[in-house]
């Protein structure tokens, strides 16, 4: 994975940059090690299939540490310094999932050096599982 480095004046409305990311059980078993919720949706496959899930569903938050990558690997990456995320979820994420994590920058604020990106989260079938509003500032070096 190579890191993007845009300066603040590399940016404009419309540059766009995505990433794909593989849900495995490693994934999943780290997450509930790290956060230590032991939810039943996300921890009992018979326990999730009887609230009407195919399976156990993936942590909603480590699906949403992929936006925290979209910002500070790929757009803009290096110098960003993330200030805030507003997610909304739209579909279950299960484990073997292969997820499409896409941004857009939306709006640029010169006098601030912030950016406001668009960006969804899509799984194989090319259905979109979340999506999210970015702000992030820049930090020139």
């Amino acid at each position: 994975m190579t890191m993007n480095s845009y300066r603040y004046s590399d940016l404009y409305v419309g540059l766009e940059e995505n990433f794909n990311v593989d849900i495995d059980e490693t994934k999943v078993q780290r997450f509930l090690d790290l956060s230590g919720d032991t939810n039943p949706l996300h921890v009992d496959a018979s326990y999730a299939i009887s609230q009407g899930f195919e399976d156990r569903v993936v942590y909603g938050m480590l699906t949403s540490s992929y936006y925290s990558t979209l910002i500070g690997v790929y757009l803009p990456g290096k110098r960003a310094i993330l200030h805030s995320v507003d997610i909304k979820f739209s579909l279950p994420v299960y484990i073997g999932d292969s997820l499409k994590v896409c941004g857009r920058i939306a709006y640029l604020n010169d006098a601030y050096k912030q950016v406001e990106i668009k960006a969804f989260m899509s799984n194989q079938s090319g259905k979109k599982v979340s999506k999210a509003v970015i702000k992030s500032g820049v930090v020139d070096e």
